[in-house]
C-alpha cells in the first residue's frame, strides 16, 4: 500500500515522539536507582566565598603620659572665694593747715598823658581841614551869599592875625575871614609841667605844633635818678638841665629811639620841641626811677 506525502510526515512526527518518550522514561529509571543505591556524602569541593571587607580601623585612643612628678596634687575645680569682712576705719580728723596770706600786690599806676592846651593863647598859624572842601574865604566874619572872596584847599597853611567869635582873620595866602572849626591850630608857645599820678613814675607827652613855635615840658628830678626818654614819633625832644645845659638831644646810635641816663643835679629839667615853620606831631614817654 502506498502512502501519501502528508501521511508520511505525520508518521514521522509520531515515530519521533514515541522515541523521545521511551528515552525520557529510561533516564528517569536510571536516576531513581542511582539515588537509592548511594547515600549522600558531603562534598569535598571547597566552597568559595567572597572575603568580608575589613572594618575601618578605629582611631586608637591617645595615651596621656602621667606627669613626671607622680605626687603632684590634682587640680581642683576653682571655687568662689569666701567673702572677707570689711573693716571700716573711723575717719581721721584732718589737721588744720596754716593759711598763708600774701600781701596784696599793688598794680603799677598807668602813665599820665600830657597834651598842650588848644585854647587860651594867640594863634599865629592854622591848617585848612574842611570836611567839605574847598574852604570859603569871606570878606567879613559872617555867612552871606555875596561875601566870598576866595577858596582854599585842605592842608593849606594860613597866617592868622586875629580871632573873633569862632572866626580867624588871615593875611596869607588870601586876606579875609575863615571859620576856625574848619581848620587845625595850636598854641605856638607852650610851657607845661609834667606831674606823675600818685605812685607813678611814667608820663606820655603827645601834641602838635602847627606852624612855628616852641613846646616845652618841665619835670622835677633829683640828683642820681635815672631818666628814660623814649621817642614815639620822628622828633626827639632836647633835654636841658636846670642850668640850661644840653643833657641829650637824641639817642647816640642811629635808629635808636630811647635815651637813658642819670641826672647830674636836682631841679627842673626841660624837654623842648622847636618848630621853625610848618610844625609837626610829636609823642614821647618819660620815666624817672
Amino acid at each position: 500500500m502506498s502512502l501519501k506525502p502528508t501521511q508520511l510526515i505525520v508518521a514521522g512526527f509520531a515515530g519521533a515522539a514515541t522515541a523521545f518518550g521511551v528515552a525520557f522514561a529510561t533516564i528517569q529509571s536510571q536516576s531513581a536507582e542511582t539515588g537509592s543505591a548511594r547515600s549522600p556524602q558531603p562534598s569535598n569541593t571547597p566552597t568559595l566565598s567572597s572575603p568580608a571587607p575589613n572594618p575601618p580601623a578605629s582611631p586608637s585612643p591617645v595615651a596621656i603620659a602621667p606627669p613626671d612628678n607622680p605626687e603632684s596634687p590634682a587640680v581642683d575645680t576653682p571655687t568662689s572665694p569666701k567673702p572677707q569682712p570689711v573693716v571700716v576705719s573711723p575717719p581721721s580728723t584732718p589737721q588744720p593747715q596754716p593759711v598763708v596770706v600774701s600781701p596784696p600786690s599793688t598794680p603799677k599806676p598807668q602813665p599820665v598823658v600830657v597834651s598842650p592846651p588848644e585854647s587860651g593863647c594867640k594863634i599865629s598859624m592854622a591848617l585848612v581841614a574842611d570836611p567839605n572842601p574847598p574852604l570859603n574865604v569871606r570878606d567879613r566874619p559872617q555867612v552871606t551869599d555875596n561875601n566870598i572872596v576866595g577858596k582854599l584847599n585842605n592842608n593849606t597853611f594860613v597866617s592868622v592875625s586875629n580871632e573873633q567869635n569862632g572866626w580867624l582873620q588871615i593875611t596869607d595866602p588870601v586876606a579875609g575871614w575863615i571859620s576856625k572849626n574848619r581848620t587845625k591850630s595850636s598854641c605856638p608857645n607852650v610851657k607845661q609841667r609834667i606831674s606823675f599820678v600818685a605812685g607813678g613814675t611814667e608820663a606820655i607827652v603827645q601834641g602838635q605844633i602847627i606852624g612855628g613855635g616852641s613846646h616845652s615840658y618841665l619835670i622835677n628830678a633829683s640828683k642820681g635818678q635815672t631818666m628814660t626818654v623814649t621817642n614815639r614819633k620822628q622828633v626827639f625832644p632836647i633835654i636841658l638841665t636846670p642850668d640850661a645845659k644840653v643833657l641829650a638831644e637824641k639817642p647816640n646810635a642811629e635808629g635808636q629811639t630811647t635815651w637813658t641816663g642819670k641826672v647830674p643835679v636836682t631841679g627842673d629839667y626841660i624837654l623842648e620841641l622847636d618848630s621853625n615853620f610848618k610844625g609837626f606831631e610829636y609823642e614821647f614817654s618819660i620815666e624817672l626811677n
